[in-house]
């Protein structure tokens, strides 16, 4: 055989192994991309009609009819069973099921988890004083009996409400900000709060990732009590090996997303992404997250992460023991304590909460963790949170650029010695955000005493907050 003849082959071959390497990585993408979106639209349609209570075809047009892959899945609502299904053109081709359960939200059948397992486990116990208790009769902020605010306070009302009211115009038909909810506390009393079409006060929305700041005060709890300890390795048992280089890693680590753990976090613009795949495909979250390789020194790179924030509710519920006290515990230690009535964690298929994006409550009791979280962790004078755990969680994590992230909180600091750096320059030094997916916010600014609670449908997440909105508020405050 020739030398010409031999390379030939040689690339073909070549070519052959390319060409087939390519089409298992089309195939394999093409296989995520669609159960990731019938997955997703199971999911998020089952928890918006069971739990927001909203109509399933209003769901279907505002909330998931922004990207068009969308429109190539076809669902079925059962509100017998309180189950929802959906699938490829509604063939039964790449299915995906999720399944309600009062107290406990919707769940997502994800790799084969079992329908009956889920709908046997016990709902959260709810505070005998907390469930019996109409809100209406107790006073803001434990109910919902507001107080008026009294003529003279230092705040201008009127400018407050203009800028709120702008949210709502739909000034820019190119543009649309879709927001649900808006409420604004100063010095602890709602000064203003209106709602979009459909939505009322007593409407629970979805979180997002302001979740993730939900988990960082349960987790500070459990610091608090001496259960978890910041700067010790966590109790991850898949890192428990002597020859792992993730086994050193700490909560700390974890908390300021600087684990070195790989990770790429994407939604609708890159739907094969890691947060994808977790939230839609997975049945136990923490445990795909905690199978990623580390890339970097831990502690050495800031990398945004949902992922993480799930491997910290696998530890708070490894560090609790028995799941009925870790499945009880986010409502005794934080939600019935400051009058989140309405808060449900949802949890994965393994019965992990998913501290990363599924916390659906109304936008009053978002207002209210805003208003712990001003008041360092102290309610109506009972201390929930350890003490200097907020100046901790608000303290920039030395990996993040510009002072923006502290402990799963978004932080206004830039760097050090350079306020000209402020990601926000237009708003307070001290100014924290809890932030989640297209523009869910609720920003606290200690030095005015403002908390405002945002939520909405914008797309793009750019609803003019930080540079327009909050600046205004905080500019109402004489």
């Amino acid at each position: 055989m020739s030398k010409r003849r031999t390379k030939r082959i040689v690339l073909v071959v070549l070519f052959l192994i390319l060409a087939a390497a390519v089409f298992l990585v089309i195939k394999n993408q093409y296989f995520q991309m669609m159960s990731i979106g019938t997955g997703s639209k199971a999911k998020i349609l089952c928890s918006s009609v069971f739990l927001s209570g909203r109509d399933a075809t209003a769901v279907e047009a505002e909330d998931l009819g922004f990207h068009p892959l969308y429109k190539i899945f076809k669902t079925k609502v059962d509100y017998e069973q309180k189950r929802v299904s959906c699938s490829l053109l509604g063939t039964g081709l790449f299915k995906a099921e999720a399944v309600f359960r009062e107290g406990i939200g919707a769940v997502l059948l994800a790799g084969g988890a079992l329908e009956e397992v889920v709908r046997a486990w016990p709902k959260p116990e709810i505070d005998a004083a907390v469930e019996e208790t109409d809100p209406e009769s107790v006073d803001w902020p434990m109910g919902d009996r507001l107080i008026l605010v009294p003529p003279g306070t230092t705040i201008d009302a009127a400018r407050i409400r203009a800028a709120g009211d702008r949210l709502f115009s739909e000034a820019d038909p190119n543009h649309p900000l879709r927001t649900r909810a808006l409420i604004v506390l100063h010095d602890g009393r709602l000064v203003y709060e209106r709602y979009g079409p459909g939505i009322t006060k007593n409407t629970r929305l979805l979180s997002w990732s302001t979740v993730k700041s939900v988990t960082c005060v349960l987790a500070g709890i459990l610091v608090g009590r001496g259960r978890l300890d910041l700067d010790l390795p966590v109790p991850v048992e898949a890192w428990a090996g002597a020859g792992d280089s993730r086994r050193t890693i700490t909560l700390d680590q974890l908390l300021r997303m600087s684990s070195g753990l790989e990770w790429f976090e994407a939604y609708a613009d890159r739907p094969v992404s890691d947060v994808n795949d977790m939230l839609f495909r997975k049945p136990d979250m923490a445990a795909f997250a905690a199978s990623k390789r580390r890339t970097v020194p831990a502690g050495a790179a800031w990398n945004y992460s949902s992922g993480t924030a799930n491997i910290v509710q696998g530890i708070l519920r490894k560090t609790l023991g028995s799941d009925e006290e870790y499945w009880n515990f986010p409502r005794r230690a934080l939600l019935d304590r400051i009058g989140m009535r309405s808060a449900v964690m949802e949890r994965d298929a393994s019965g992990t909460f998913v501290g990363s994006s599924y916390l659906y409550a109304t936008a009053r009791d978002f207002a209210r963790f805003g208003l712990l979280c001003l008041n360092d962790g102290v309610w109506l004078g009972e201390r929930i949170l350890p003490e200097g755990w907020m100046a901790y969680a608000t303290a920039p994590a030395p990996a993040a650029p510009q002072g923006r992230y502290g402990a799963f909180f978004w932080l206004n600091r830039g760097d050090p010695g350079k306020p000209e750096t402020r990601p926000y320059p237009l708003l307070p030094e001290d100014a924290y955000f809890a932030l989640g997916y297209q523009g869910q916010t609720i920003a606290v600014l200690p030095s005015q005493k403002l908390v405002v609670v945002r939520l909405g449908m914008t797309y793009d997440d750019d609803w003019g907050g930080m540079n327009v909105f909050l600046p205004e508020i905080a500019a109402a405050v004489k």
